[in-house]
């Protein structure tokens, strides 16, 4: 599985959008009330909200083409989808290393940290 930092970010999406593919997608895999704490802002990308507990029930509602980044607190949640959603058969799929957290670090300072 690859995995990015929120500051390398900005060029994976350039990469997964030179071949005129579709909008890359952030998912996010954190609980409701984590997102309710602290979010991201959709810039060059579609953000989605699936709790990766309802990921194996859910992923049939992703298109297993699109480029896909997961997002969670720290990583490691994250990771784990990455690596499931590879399982099935997913193509173009990244970690987003250090989660939201290392993303207030290293990308947006105006998101929260918790």
């Amino acid at each position: 599985m690859i995995a990015i930092h929120p500051a390398q970010l900005k060029d994976w999406l350039q990469q997964t959008t030179q071949a005129g593919g579709p909008l890359p997608l952030v998912l996010d895999v954190r609980e409701p009330w984590e997102l309710q704490t602290s979010s991201v802002k959709p810039e060059g990308f579609e953000l989605l909200a699936m709790p990766m507990r309802s990921v194996p029930e859910r992923h049939a509602e992703l298109d297993q083409e699109r480029p896909i980044a997961c997002l969670c607190h720290h990583g490691a949640r994250s990771a784990q989808v990455a690596q499931f959603l590879m399982n099935q058969g997913f193509t173009s799929v990244v970690n987003i290393h250090g989660g939201i957290n290392a993303w207030s670090q290293e990308f947006d300072p105006s998101v929260p940290v918790y």
